[in-house]
C-alpha cells in the first residue's frame, strides 16, 4: 500500500516539527530580497526557502499566484522550487485553493497531486463551497497515490464569516460541517494522523465558528493548517491555547515573519521559528 500523506506529516510531527514555511514571493518581499520582481527572482526566492527550511521545518507552502502572475515563466520557476523541495525530502503544500465540480476539480487534482506532474505537491489547499462532495475528483489521488488536502474551514478574512458561521439545517455551523467531513475522509493506511486536514486561522476564535477545540484529539489527528502567526498577529507561543486538542497534528504557517530581511539569515530565522513552535506545543 502506497505511504499515506498522513504516515509521512505523522513522521515530521513525532520529531516535533510543526512549522510550515510559506513562499510567498510578492513584489515588496522580492524587492527586500534586492531581487527582481520576476518569475527569476520568485525562482531565487523559492530555491532558497527550501534549502533553509530542510530538514528544520515540516514542510514548504509556496502560493502559486505569486508565480502564476508570470505566466509560463512563473510555472516554470515553480517547477523548480518543487523539484528542489521533492529531491530534499521536504513536504510540499501547494497553496492553490482550488474549488470546483466534476471533471474540472479532478484536473486540478491531476495537475498538483498526480504522480509524475511536473507541479506534483504531496497536499494542496482546496475550497469545498460546492459541497464536500465537489472534491471527489481528488479523492482518489489521496486514497491511491498518498496526497493530502487541506479544506478551508475557518479563514481569518472578515468577509468569509458570513458563510463559515452560517449554521446548517442540522445545526452544525459551515466551518464545523468541514471539520466533521475531513475527518471521514482520508487514506486507508491513516492511523496516527488524518490525510486530509483542513485550514483554520491562527487569529480566530473556533468557537465563533462552532468549532470546538477542547475537545480530545481525534483518532487519526486531523491535521491543521493555521496561517496567521508572525506578521498577522498570532503568537506561537498561544498555539496550544488556540488549538486545544488540535495542536498534535498543527502546522503553524508562517512566511513574512521568515521571509522578511532577505536571504542573509534566513536559516537562522526559519530554525528559531521551528524551534518557538515546537517548544509552544510540547506538552
Amino acid at each position: 500500500m502506497t505511504v499515506s500523506f498522513g504516515t509521512r506529516l505523522a513522521s515530521e510531527l513525532a520529531a516535533k516539527r510543526h512549522l510550515c514555511v510559506g513562499i510567498d514571493p510578492h513584489a515588496p518581499l522580492l524587492s527586500d530580497w534586492g531581487l527582481a520582481d520576476d518569475a527569476a527572482g520568485a525562482e531565487r526566492m523559492g530555491r532558497e526557502v527550501v534549502a533553509a527550511a530542510a530538514g528544520v521545518a515540516a514542510c514548504v507552502k509556496p502560493q502559486v499566484a505569486f508565480f502564476e502572475r508570470f505566466g509560463s515563466a512563473g510555472f516554470v520557476a515553480l517547477e523548480r522550487v518543487l523539484a528542489d523541495a521533492r529531491a530534499a525530502g521536504l513536504l510540499v503544500i501547494a497553496d492553490v485553493k482550488r474549488g470546483d465540480i466534476g471533471s474540472s476539480f479532478a484536473a486540478y487534482a491531476d495537475a498538483w497531486l498526480r504522480p509524475g506532474s511536473p507541479l506534483e505537491a504531496d497536499a494542496m489547499t482546496v475550497a469545498a463551497y460546492q459541497g464536500f462532495g465537489s472534491l471527489r475528483g481528488a479523492f482518489d489521488r489521496v486514497r491511491e497515490d498518498g496526497k493530502g488536502l487541506f479544506v478551508l474551514a475557518a479563514t481569518s478574512n472578515p468577509e468569509a464569516r458570513d458563510v463559515q458561521q452560517a449554521v446548517r439545517a442540522d445545526g452544525r455551523t459551515v466551518a464545523q460541517a468541514m471539520v466533521d467531513d475531513a475527518l471521514a475522509c482520508g487514506h486507508p493506511g491513516d492511523d496516527h494522523v488524518n490525510s486530509v486536514g483542513v485550514v483554520l486561522g491562527a487569529t480566530l476564535r473556533l468557537e465563533d465558528f462552532g468549532i470546538d477545540a477542547s475537545a480530545p484529539p481525534a483518532r487519526p489527528a486531523l491535521p491543521v493548517l493555521a496561517p496567521g502567526f508572525g506578521f498577522q498577529g498570532a503568537r506561537v507561543e498561544d498555539a496550544a491555547e488556540i488549538f486545544g486538542g488540535f495542536g498534535w497534528a498543527l502546522l503553524a504557517s508562517e512566511s513574512r515573519s521568515v521571509l522578511a530581511g532577505g536571504p542573509i539569515g534566513l536559516a537562522t530565522r526559519v530554525r528559531d521559528r521551528a524551534e518557538a513552535v515546537a517548544t509552544a506545543l510540547t506538552v
